[in-house]
């Protein structure tokens, strides 16, 4: 039987240090989580990931912070076991770790390709797997991908290209772990007001992107807002058990399935 709320669950958020990761942590225990379990990748982020800790635990839940570089395997492998470990159980998984890189073809070399596939592509499938292996059943999964995705759109070919196969891994998860009511679903905004999104931009670039969207005008800058992204995915994470194996595209406040 579904379980429609996130009383006495504990969830695990991969990049859950600040931007969209660090708001959702912070939703999800305003909403009822017993525990959120914040990952992190580096000391660039430790700061962040503490004051995310402290304003979850602020909000009644248990916090514990977990550092690791998830395009190696065993540090994936690392985390989860080490959540389960402190907490007792698994219950939802979600995995917002990504980076871009704008930059025409002719001038991308092997190095970019390696790194952009390794932090997109391969820990987004051994973050998959080890959360297949190691939520409880009924659990919920979801990662995020990109609106792009469903776009025609220059200069991000490695990004997109990267962040395409995670469609193809969400669609055989929600299929292999299916049989345990285990629901994986995708994830996909349009250009968020994030820094994550501002490092790879240029003035005419960040100018056309905030009026882009037919709602552009009715979002805070025009891009995305991440606050109206944290209400989709905890819907998944409760209600959304039916949308198992689909790729959600959302873009400056319109959604679409």
């Amino acid at each position: 039987m579904a379980d429609h709320t996130l009383q006495n669950k504990v969830v695990l958020i991969a990049g859950g240090a600040k931007n969209l990761g660090g708001l959702l942590a912070r939703d999800l225990a305003r909403n009822g989580a017993q525990a959120v379990a914040i990952h992190y990748n580096s000391d660039a982020t430790r700061s962040a990931a503490e004051e995310t800790a402290r304003e979850v635990k602020a909000l009644g839940a248990e916090a514990e912070l977990f550092q690791g570089d998830l395009t190696h395997p065993a540090n994936v492998t690392r985390l989860f076991d080490e959540a389960k470990t402190r907490f007792g159980r698994l219950d939802i998984a979600v995995n917002t770790v990504g980076m871009v890189l704008k930059k025409p073809m002719l001038e991308i070399s092997e190095a970019e390709y390696d790194r952009m596939f390794d932090i997109n592509a391969k820990s987004a499938f051994f973050f998959l797997k080890e959360a297949g292996r190691t939520l409880d059943d009924h659990g919920k999964i979801v990662t995020l991908v990109t609106s792009l995705l469903g776009a025609f759109t220059p200069f991000y070919s490695t990004y997109a290209g990267a962040k395409a196969p995670v469609e193809h891994f969400t669609r055989a998860a929600a299929q292999e772990f299916g049989e345990r009511g285990i629901s994986v679903t995708a994830v996909g905004p349009g250009p968020m007001d994030t820094p994550f999104f501002y490092g790879q931009e240029g003035e005419d670039a960040v100018a056309y992107h905030k009026s882009a969207a037919a709602l552009s005008a009715f979002s805070k800058t025009g891009l995305t807002d991440i606050e109206d992204v944290v209400p989709l995915i905890r819907h998944l994470v409760t209600e959304g058990w039916w949308m198992t194996g689909q790729t959600i595209l959302t873009n400056g406040g319109y959604t679409t399935k």
